[in-house]
């Protein structure tokens, strides 16, 4: 799945324009980024997990936030959180999860609403 995740990141980051940091999307990396008010949630989140499938879900949600954390003005952290709503989506279409149309991954990265 690494492979699937670095398109979907190579992807959004083409239909976003986004040039910010990335974070990674692991357990350290995203734990690293997070704002320090935010890590003991996102900790606690992690030990109460209770399955594989969820893990995805997981990352995925607090990934996104770790983006936003890291984002230096908040001029980025809004580029950040729709490249991070891309990312994910696009990554969802390439293993079989939920999905968003093109119209709709494009609504994302415009900030326009869903045809």
């Amino acid at each position: 799945m690494a492979a699937e995740w670095q398109s979907a990141v190579s992807e959004a980051q083409e239909a976003t324009g986004f040039t910010g940091d990335i974070v990674q999307r692991t357990v350290d990396g995203i734990g690293f980024a997070l704002r320090l008010d935010r890590r003991a949630d996102f900790y606690t989140e992690l030990g109460s997990l209770s399955d594989s499938g969820g893990f995805e879900a997981f990352l995925n949600h607090w990934w996104a936030q770790a983006l936003a954390d890291s984002a230096p003005d908040e001029a980025t952290r809004e580029q950040a959180i729709d490249f991070a709503d891309v990312a994910v989506s696009l990554y969802a279409r390439a293993t079989s999860g939920p999905t968003f149309t093109q119209d709709e991954i494009d609504a994302i990265a415009t900030g326009a609403k869903a045809i």
